[in-house]
């Protein structure tokens, strides 16, 4: 994302922080049945039991920013990054999951675990100030925030701010990108690079016509798709794409056969 861009996405991030504790400064002492913002004990366990629980609550999504680096207490605490990653692994079947982070907390094991897996946990990465937020069903969220008060956690189920974080959400996922990009081929530059290799493959285009397109030698192209192969760890042009998909790299073929067609992700020159 351009510099402008992110600095547009941190502002609204940090209005909404700010909205967000204007608010549990609101309700924080108001009584009654239904507690639309709960505060939670920030201690490490207690947020951990109410992410867990609301995860397993979950009917239709779980939406996560995990932009909010753990404090020092939490990491002598926190059982292991595995607890927190199986917390997913807990949703119901069915449930759609993605989980927005930046690059300095990316879980490269995490990304690994999603390949092939039947029910993935879509990743995206992007620069964001620090904060912590999970969103389940669009009807209630858990968000660790930190302000001049100090850390605090809340259990919010606030019409106004659920759909303020939604919209921040769906800002930020538009235009970050894909985890699988940056475990697979590193930068930007050599994912985009990739991906139009990829495309190529995908749509039969002959080695000769997409090197002339890539202004690369045939030779230098194929090289380039070898190293593509041996990336995804594919044994064949064909598996290739079927990775590539598989993160989130190329749109999934419908009806694809193995076989492929011409010079598609089956075969060669």
């Amino acid at each position: 994302m351009s510099g402008s861009r992110e600095d547009e996405l941190e502002k609204a991030l940090l209005e909404a922080k700010a909205r967000i504790e204007s608010m549990v400064a609101l309700h924080r002492d108001r009584s009654s049945q239904e507690q639309l913002i709960t505060v939670v004990d920030d201690a490490y366990d207690a947020v951990l039991e109410t992410a867990e629980s609301l995860v397993e609550e979950a009917r239709t999504s779980i939406d996560i920013i995990h932009a909010r680096r753990p404090s020092r207490a939490d990491r002598l605490r926190r059982r292991s990054d595995q607890v927190e990653r199986d917390l997913l692994y807990g949703a119901k079947e069915g449930v759609a999951i993605r989980l927005l982070t930046t690059p300095t907390l990316l879980d490269d094991d995490f990304v690994r675990e999603q390949l092939g897996r039947e029910r993935a946990v879509a990743i995206r990465v992007a620069h964001m100030p620090p904060l912590q937020a999970l969103i389940v069903d669009d009807s209630v969220a858990l968000v660790v925030a930190e302000s001049a008060a100090g850390r605090r956690a809340s259990v919010i189920r606030v019409a106004e701010l659920l759909h303020s974080l939604r919209m921040l959400f769906e800002s930020i996922w538009k235009d970050a990108f894909r985890a699988g990009e940056r475990f697979v081929f590193g930068d930007r530059t050599r994912a985009a690079f990739a991906r139009r290799i990829l495309k190529y493959l995908q749509a039969g285009v002959t080695d000769e016509v997409a090197a002339r397109e890539l202004t690369v030698s045939v030779r230098t192209y194929r090289r380039y798709v070898a190293d593509i192969m041996c990336q995804l760890g594919a044994n064949s042009r064909f598996q290739a794409g079927v990775r590539a998909a598989e993160l989130g790299l190329l749109p999934p073929t419908p009806g694809a056969e193995p076989n492929g067609r011409g010079q598609g992700v089956s075969g060669g020159s």
